[in-house]
């Protein structure tokens, strides 16, 4: 089955339900810091550094294919990938 086709075959879940959900702002927690200069490679993402000894990634992502360029991104730089969150755009 060709993967544009998977939302047709997942009950409960209209055409392009999916890639709706994939807008919004995320954070991408890595292990390490990232200096100030990174943040033209992830795109004007925000960097935020944590006392934990972790980089916090985040910012709006337009669509599914952006936040998979930004995991990519992550993963050229060699950090380890903590977690992924969508979260709401009010807080």
């Amino acid at each position: 089955m060709p993967a544009h086709h998977v939302a047709f075959y997942r009950p409960g879940i209209q055409s392009g339900t999916a890639e709706r959900d994939a807008v919004g702002r995320y954070e991408i927690r890595v292990k390490g810091h990232l200096d100030a200069r990174w943040v033209a490679w992830f795109d004007g993402m925000a960097l935020t550094h944590d006392g934990d000894g972790t980089t916090l990634i985040h910012g709006d992502v337009v669509d599914q294919a952006a936040l998979h360029g930004l995991l990519g991104k992550v993963r050229d730089v060699g950090l380890p990938l903590v977690s992924v969150t969508q979260v709401d755009p009010d807080n």
